[in-house]
């Protein structure tokens, strides 16, 4: 689980200035207009400062921007210019200053893989349902080029600071309200419903794994990820045995460790038709909400996308509730949650065209199987990013209830960890 942003400390070399902010609000504007024709950007005032904390980000460094700019477009032959007037808020994400998270982010491509999303499914998802925007950032701007001999990698990703514009986060140790949690469930059901469609709606029939080959396979994700489970398992099982009554669970994530890369791998593989691209960070801390105004609605976007991944849906559903929802909430809940995820689903689908019952013999029963398999991928993915539990009351307690309830239910037992379903499609290389 990766983090977003807050405050922090400015690195030297951050590249943004007057010329820098030009260049990029010129390539937004001719792109929004579609235009060749004449086009200035002037900036007036700015103001860069950190846009998170120098220990919350691993995978780009975060910079704030506030700017004023006039814009000057000729629109046709014979007419006076258009000057118009602007000031937006951005975000700005770069490429990790610190040279061993680097190295990390560009060996295993999370910020091609977030840069991609924002420039190829993106405008795919939206000229999918042009009507409705997306519960995501708006991207103003991307570059991407990688290391060559003589060139050091280039990485950049401007978009709307959402903060800005009223958004607020969720501390992650209060956990998320009922309603925040219904309203990223139907977020996140809102976008694997277009990906669906737009897989499904493909002239060749093709995998989104092969239409966007960017996104994280499955035998790679595993791979990064059983990295991060390694360094977290002697934590959690310290832990639990500083903890009364909690033997039985530290001898069942024992019994897991061995197995923990293929069963990440089988759960992170796409399996049937509703095979489609997942979140797969999907927790508290890379969410923001706002409330509607006029109906009240609470409106939650979904950020951070370094690890989009061809997978099943319930991936997300399924970390969202482990690690982000106080424990009677969640207990009280889940089958309310699951069932805002699934109308907001099906009826996106529908609303496109695609009844995924009739059409695909998906159904709710289904899913809450599926669901079931994903807990032990979340819970895998939790102890990967152990340390952001660790050390506080409310979180440590939290987890102890997560593993005592899977346990219970029999989601750590290794016979059901090996029943996992086979994946039907192909997975290709990245």
């Amino acid at each position: 689980m990766t983090d977003s942003e807050d405050e922090g400390s400015l690195d030297d070399e951050c590249p943004i200035n007057e010329e820098w902010l030009e260049d990029v609000l010129s390539c937004y504007h001719r792109q929004r207009y579609a235009t060749d024709q004449q086009l200035c950007v002037k900036v007036g005032d700015f103001a860069v400062r950190p846009g998170c904390a120098s220990n919350e980000s691993v995978l780009s460094d975060i910079v704030a921007v506030t700017v004023d700019y006039k814009l000057l477009l000729a629109v046709d032959r014979g007419r006076e210019a258009e000057e118009t007037s602007h000031t937006l808020a951005l975000v700005v994400k770069l490429l990790p200053s610190d040279p061993f998270s680097r190295v990390f982010v560009t060996e295993a491509q999370f910020d091609l893989r977030e840069i991609s999303f924002y420039t190829k499914v993106v405008p795919d998802l939206e000229a999918l349902d042009p009507d409705q925007a997306l519960p995501i950032p708006r991207c103003y701007f991307a570059r991407y080029a990688p290391a060559t001999d003589v060139s050091a990698p280039e990485s950049l990703l401007v978009l709307d600071n959402l903060k800005a514009a009223g958004y607020k986060g969720q501390p992650f140790s209060l956990g998320l309200t009922l309603a925040q949690a219904r309203a990223a469930l139907a977020s996140v059901a809102r976008l694997h419903a277009l990906t669906l469609v737009l897989k499904l709606r493909d002239p060749d029939a093709r995998p989104l794994s092969e239409r966007y080959p960017f996104l994280f396979a499955a035998e790679r994700a595993s791979e990064s990820y059983q990295e991060l489970v390694e360094r977290g398992m002697p934590l959690v099982d310290d832990f639990l045995r500083r903890q009364p009554g909690m033997e039985a669970v530290a001898r069942a994530l024992a019994r897991l460790r061995p197995l923990t890369k293929d069963l990440m791998t089988e759960l992170l593989a796409p399996s049937g038709s509703l095979a489609l691209i997942t979140h797969t960070d999907f927790w508290c801390n890379n969410l923001l909400f706002k409330d509607q105004e006029g109906d009240g609605e609470l409106q939650c976007a979904v950020l951070d996308w370094q690890m989009a991944t061809y997978s099943r849906p319930t991936n997300d559903v399924a970390l969202l509730l482990l690690s982000s929802l106080p424990t009677q909430l969640r207990r009280d809940n889940e089958t309310d949650l699951v069932d805002t995820y699934w109308r907001t689903f099906t009826s996106t689908t529908a609303r496109l065209g695609v009844d995924v019952e009739v059409e695909h013999g998906y159904d709710r029963r289904q899913l809450d199987a599926d669901l079931q398999r994903s807990k032990l991928l979340a819970i895998l993915l939790c102890i990967g990013s152990v340390e952001v539990a660790i050390g506080d009351p409310l979180t440590e307690q939290r987890l102890v209830d997560v593993l005592t309830d899977l346990h219970q239910d029999g989601a750590l037992d290794i016979p059901a960890a090996e029943a996992v379903e086979t994946p039907c499609e192909p997975e290709p290389d990245a």
